[in-house]
């Protein structure tokens, strides 16, 4: 396999960072001036630090996946759903004629986001690389910059579908850039509820909650930039009192590696406790708060109890 090289690939993100650190800088205006309250720098730089270190994961795994998702594009359903070649996709004619195509991508890409995001706090192998991005206790614009380091590693696997149909690789990518730029403006307390956009739209309302800690909140709200697969799947729950931020049991550490690795070492000590082979495996694909030896703390058990 030849890998493709990821620096060849257009990522919308680049263009996106000043405007990222732009709107940090103003929020911190905002809290500190205009509100007179506290604002966490360390917990900031942490998230900031998270980041970064996904920028040097990222890389690695693009090269792999687009690279695979190359392979299978070779093997698509349909053709007009993208370009022949790689250098196709710099045609801005065949993006004119075909614009339902993105069109297309853009509910293809988002419902598969709202799949992985759910799979990785249902599954608790998933959920070690993705708890780093909840860990922060606070919500505010540098804690969307808080990714997981391991959760590149995986969760491209969602998206291998949507090259198989017949959608472009690089479409594919650039779409998924596009929901995480989205994002990250949906990470704030700044904005408060936005009428009629909250019907349909992932809002910072939407989104708080489901960074809340709160058990009533927990496990909820996981759309990327549209709201509706919440409200189709039995996942949403409206903003109705003020969230409190970070995990169930906080790991109150602002070093990075011990960010990135405090599940993935949780997870392996609960495996290696299991007595059994059968249990082993049950700690690594039901929620986490599942225990072979204690009462059962997935969300969805402590909320039925509630």
């Amino acid at each position: 396999m030849n890998f493709i090289n990821p620096f060849s690939v257009p990522d919308p993100t680049v263009y996106a960072i000043p405007v990222f650190i732009l709107l940090v800088i103003i929020e911190i205006w905002i809290i500190t001036k205009q509100h007179q309250l506290k604002y966490d720098y360390s917990e900031a730089f942490a998230s900031i630090n998270m980041g970064i270190g996904v920028v040097f994961v990222n890389i690695v795994s693009k090269a792999f996946y687009i690279t695979l998702f190359f392979i299978i594009y070779k093997y698509r359903i349909f053709d007009s759903l993208g370009p022949d070649t790689f250098e196709g996709f710099f045609n801005l004619a065949w993006h004119k004629e075909h614009w339902y195509a993105w069109v297309l991508l853009f509910f293809a890409d988002d419902f598969t986001f709202y799949w992985c995001h759910r799979f990785m706090h249902e599954v608790r192998v998933l959920w070690a690389g993705h708890v780093n991005h909840h860990s922060s206790q606070e919500y505010n614009y540098a804690t969307a910059l808080r990714q997981g380091w391991w959760e590149d590693i995986f969760k491209y696997v969602f998206w291998i579908w949507l090259p198989f149909v017949g959608f472009h690789p690089i479409m594919i990518f650039f779409m998924i850039q596009f929901s995480l730029i989205y994002q990250f403006f949906v990470h704030t307390e700044q904005i408060s509820k936005l009428g009629f956009l909250e019907k349909f739209l992932n809002t910072p309302s939407h989104h708080r909650v489901h960074h809340s800690s709160d058990l009533h909140y927990l496990d909820k709200n996981y759309g990327g930039v549209l709201i509706i697969w919440d409200k189709m799947f039995g996942s949403f729950e409206e903003e109705t009192f003020q969230p409190k931020y970070g995990l169930t049991v906080n790991i109150d550490t602002k070093n990075p590696l011990k960010i990135a690795t405090h599940e993935i070492i949780a997870l392996s000590k609960d495996v290696g406790r299991a007595k059994t082979w059968k249990d082993k495996f049950k700690y690594l694909i039901l929620g986490p708060g599942w225990t072979h030896d204690g009462e059962d703390k997935r969300a969805k058990v402590l909320q039925k109890k509630l």
